[in-house]
């Protein structure tokens, strides 16, 4: 994977993993759209970019599922084409499953999963038509081994994997790329914004997420294992990595380390 010379559609840009990427490929030979729901967030970390006249601001809330393909239009617009997608954009959870009402189960998969859904199936004619494009979808480690208090935020992440593990068979043939980058525990504001059982923020660090790997080194090593164009990667911390790799060869073990682990 080469970023130099591509426009580059980033979702979830405003704040933590979304701007430390948006900031990275701007120094790069690249073109940058940036989106979120707040505008006024996007502008200011468009002025932390550089090269500040290839980059535009788009607002977005993946939330509304109906505007996603005027939104892919406009997105065409800016520069003439896209060609990377980097699916970014969501919200976490911090609440037991018995505490959490239905609604909040539904903004989760409504946001995370649909919303990434009906954004990609709006730009993927553009891939098609021109035989090219790459879709990076930023799930998360919980999207294979789910952990306590983020049930349905585990359920949409190990939705995206089905979902884009599908389309990349479909699509190989057009010359397009699915990559899924998992991540372990960054220090971002996300266990901040995290829906609570009733749907309002945790507005609370948890210890895991404040130890975590910090926004630099995540995107310097997705930078680094982009280059050799992978169809998954996990960047976190050793503990993550070998979860991942006990739940595909020792799930047993996993399933017993889940009763009983700290992951607030």
């Amino acid at each position: 994977m080469d970023f130099n010379n591509k426009v580059i559609w980033i979702t979830g840009a405003s704040s933590g993993i979304g701007k430390g990427l948006a900031m990275a490929l701007a120094k790069l030979n690249t073109q940058l759209i940036l989106s979120s729901r707040n505008e006024t967030s996007l502008m200011l970390v468009k002025e932390a970019c550089e090269n500040k006249e290839n980059i535009a601001v788009l607002p977005l809330d993946l939330a509304l599922l109906d505007q996603m393909p005027l939104k892919a239009s406009e997105a065409l617009k800016f520069f003439g084409r896209v060609d990377v997608v980097i699916h970014n954009g969501g919200v976490s959870q911090r609440a037991l499953v018995k505490d959490t009402l239905v609604s909040v189960d539904e903004r989760l998969m409504r946001v995370n999963y649909l919303g990434t859904v009906a954004l990609t199936k709006a730009i993927l004619p553009h891939f098609t038509t021109h035989k090219k494009g790459h879709f990076i979808v930023v799930t998360s480690v919980v999207g294979t081994v789910a952990t306590p208090l983020r049930s349905s935020y585990a359920a949409s992440k190990h939705a995206l994997h089905g979902f884009f593990d599908s389309l990349r068979a479909e699509i190989y043939q057009e010359n397009i790329q699915v990559t899924l980058v998992c991540p372990g525990f960054v220090k971002t504001q996300v266990s901040m914004n995290s829906l609570t059982g009733d749907g309002s923020p945790q507005k609370k660090m948890d210890t895991a997420t404040e130890n975590g790997l910090s926004v630099e080194r995540f995107v310097s090593c997705f930078l680094r294992k982009m280059k050799h164009n992978p169809a998954e990667i996990v960047i976190g911390g050793f503990k993550e990595k070998l979860v991942v790799y006990l739940k595909r060869f020792f799930p047993t073990i996993v399933r017993r380390v889940m009763r009983k682990i700290k992951v607030v």
